[in-house]
């Protein structure tokens, strides 16, 4: 797991841009229809995401899609239950602490 992927969700437009991929691949002027960005905008957000490894374009014509890449998303999922997981034991440890003291 990057830093760069998590860097890449840290921005609340590309988790938009990433739950709408998640419905269906999309072109960045579809993706940008609803946002209050421009499709230039939407560009560049889905560039960080392609750079992170969440998301890749296929060329259809002249259109360019998107779509989520499922390995990326998996491996920044699995960090962070790893991380969670690790949390709840330090928490569960220190209630036990608590409890007993």
């Amino acid at each position: 797991m990057s830093g760069q992927a998590l860097s890449a969700l840290a921005d609340p437009t590309r988790r938009e841009l990433l739950e709408r991929l998640a419905r269906g691949e999309a072109s960045a002027t579809v993706l940008a229809r609803d946002l209050p960005i421009s499709r230039q905008a939407v560009v560049q957000h889905l560039g960080v995401l392609d750079a992170a490894g969440l998301v890749r374009s296929t060329r259809h014509g002249r259109e360019v899609r998107w779509s989520p890449r499922p390995d990326g998303l998996i491996a920044a999922a699995a960090w962070l239950t790893g991380l969670a997981e690790e949390w709840d034991r330090r928490l569960a440890a220190i209630k036990t602490i608590a409890e007993e003291g």
